[in-house]
């Protein structure tokens, strides 16, 4: 499964150099020359980002739309400026990045890169995958206890207990993932817990070397995960 993306334009030239870096990317891409065209996909359909050309009529208005649009507040903006419009003028628009013509490679590479980034957290903030692995608890210098991993987010974890979980204040967790080398280590605090042993936990304290870790592992899980669903829904 590849993350999607509209380019709102008619340059053949600067469609020619992003769709050859977004491929090698795993951005699929769909071409609108036209505003009203793209306009009708988004409301059709989710996109992780949307490129608009400020040489197509209407582009600003479709830019500014863009933000004040819930349906598409995770959608990434991008914007190639012409000379009538800045690039500090798309940045107001909403614009989260901007090329400037003739896009080149390493410009377009750079870019993207930084906007799959962006898009793939879109992703993933609400993804949730499920697991079934032990982990430690460690609450103050004493107090260890065992649980069950049940899923995990970028945002924290699920854990089942075999008592009620009664713990305020921060907590220490170690844990192992499927395809890492070595256990991971952070800290957080209980979000929420039940009657029977059943607790979340949120994240307060990760490590940027640790942060991207996890976010390339939940982003291979998610799109395995997805890649197996539609192949299975494609054999239907």
């Amino acid at each position: 499964m590849t993350l999607e993306s509209i380019v709102v334009s008619s340059d053949w030239q600067s469609i020619s150099v992003l769709g050859s870096v977004m491929g090698s990317l795993r951005i699929g891409i769909s071409i609108d020359p036209e505003t009203e065209s793209a306009r009708d996909r988004l409301s059709k359909s989710k996109y992780d980002a949307i490129i608009v050309d400020c040489d197509v009529e209407g582009a600003a208005n479709f830019l500014r739309s863009l933000r004040n649009n819930p349906y598409n507040k995770k959608t990434v903006p991008l914007a190639i400026s012409n000379k009538s419009v800045s690039p500090h003028d798309l940045t107001l628009l909403g614009a989260r990045f901007v090329f400037e013509k003739p896009i080149e490679v390493e410009q377009a590479v750079r870019m993207m890169s930084a906007a799959r980034n962006l898009m793939l957290r879109g992703r993933l903030r609400y993804y949730r995958q499920s697991l079934y692995s032990q982990i430690m608890l460690h609450v103050g210098q004493k107090q260890h206890v065992q649980a069950t991993l049940t899923n995990l987010s970028q945002g924290g974890i699920g854990i089942q207990t075999s008592d009620v979980l009664e713990v305020t204040g921060p907590i220490r967790m170690v844990f192992e993932l499927p395809g890492m080398e070595r256990p991971l280590e952070t800290r957080g605090e209980v979000a929420w817990s039940d009657s029977q042993g059943n607790a979340g936990i949120r994240f307060l304290e990760m490590t940027e070397k640790l942060e991207r870790e996890l976010e390339q592992w939940l982003a291979e899980r998610y799109f395995s995960d997805h890649g197996r669903k539609r192949a299975s829904a494609s054999r239907a």
